[in-house]
């Protein structure tokens, strides 16, 4: 079948066409088989491209290391898919061939750019009705990255969320744009930190406050305005050297990070010495931070049907509506790869598999 593969890991130029590559099969009974009609890129893709989290995502795909090395290529990339459900697995009850779906597919198994993909009937969702396969393959996994953050780690819900201070930086990319609809869509008071070109974009997604961080020092302009009960961090770097001081002290406040040190610690230091030193990481901040008076917390995208179900519902009911940046035709995914490393995205970038361009 067509897909779109890497033999080895480095720059743009490794990635290749092929229309040999092995057709997807049902290895097990709760697995459905995907006709992909629409695929998206997340800097997952970038990273994963040029061997970040290799370590680890070898580990998960083969535990117990019966399989000679690198049998990882030739891999397909792409996590988003938005389409038709071809063949399903003999406990498969709630899907049958036919039924439009959508789902992120886990980064240890074979992605979406592809046009075929198997996923676990656990991770996949009916797509939502209001949404065409292009519009509905931009939220899978940024929908389930904030989802994550918000409300399995960060505790935060529909009944729990209202007059909330939220406080999202990094707000303009896929799951910053999601994160704001979705605390929006439960009641909180959002600002949104992004660049001013990106501030009608944020006004638009219901963003009550938005702080260009290039007009001045971004720390004293958030210093000036009151604390906040939660932060959502897709930025990393220097500001988690002072973001926890926006919090309000001993009320359950909480920050939560996406940029975590977890698959390059694999990388470095091998699985075993990998984790501990992870382990390490953040049990140290947790503590440190929990004398402050503040919750520390990391986050990482989790695949799950179930969640894609409820993110299904809050966008049909017009809540949340995808942010596309810019559509490819399957042809150019190289070209929506340098799209993407360019940075600056407002929104997602978006592959229309079946379109014959």
């Amino acid at each position: 079948m067509p897909s779109w593969v890497i033999d080895r890991y480095g720059r743009n130029d490794v990635l290749r066409f092929t229309r040999d590559m092995v057709f997807p099969t049902i290895d097990f009974p709760n697995e459905v088989i995907i006709k992909v009609h629409a695929a998206s890129l997340n800097p997952i893709d970038l990273s994963m491209r040029s061997g970040y989290g290799a370590t680890a995502l070898n580990m998960k795909r083969d535990p117990l290391k019966l399989k000679s090395a690198e049998t990882e290529f030739p891999l397909t990339l792409g996590r988003d898919v938005s389409g038709v459900v071809m063949e399903c697995g003999l406990s498969v009850s709630y899907f049958k061939p036919g039924d439009e779906v959508w789902a992120a597919i886990p980064p240890w198994k074979q992605g979406t750019l592809s046009e075929f993909v198997v996923a676990n009937g656990n991770e996949v969702s009916f797509k939502p009705k209001c949404l065409s396969h292009v519009e509905a393959a931009s939220l899978p996994y940024v929908g389930l990255t904030a989802w994550s953050a918000v409300n399995q780690v960060g505790g935060l819900n529909q009944n729990n969320c209202s007059g909330k201070r939220v406080l999202i930086l990094g707000a303009s990319g896929g799951v910053g744009t999601f994160a704001v609809q979705l605390v929006k869509a439960w009641g909180a008071h959002v600002t949104a930190v992004c660049s001013h070109d990106a501030s009608k974009l944020m006004k638009k997604l219901g963003a009550d406050d938005v702080i260009d961080y290039k007009s001045g020092n971004l720390e004293e302009q958030l210093k000036s305005l009151p604390l906040f009960d939660f932060i959502l961090d897709n930025v990393g770097g220097s500001t988690e050297k002072w973001a926890l001081d926006l919090l309000k002290k001993w009320s359950g406040a909480t920050y939560v990070t996406l940029v975590t040190p977890f698959l390059i610690n694999m990388d470095k230091l091998g699985v075993a010495d990998g984790m501990l030193q992870t382990g390490v990481t953040v049990g140290s901040k947790t503590v440190k931070h929990l004398f402050k008076g503040v919750h520390y917390r990391w986050a990482f995208f989790m695949p799950s049907g179930p969640s894609l179900d409820e993110i299904a519902e809050l966008v049909d009911s017009g809540k949340i509506q995808p942010v596309i940046d810019q559509v490819f035709s399957f042809s150019e995914v190289p070209k929506a790869f340098l799209k993407l490393e360019g940075g600056h995205a407002r929104g997602k970038t978006v592959i229309d598999v079946i379109s014959k361009k």
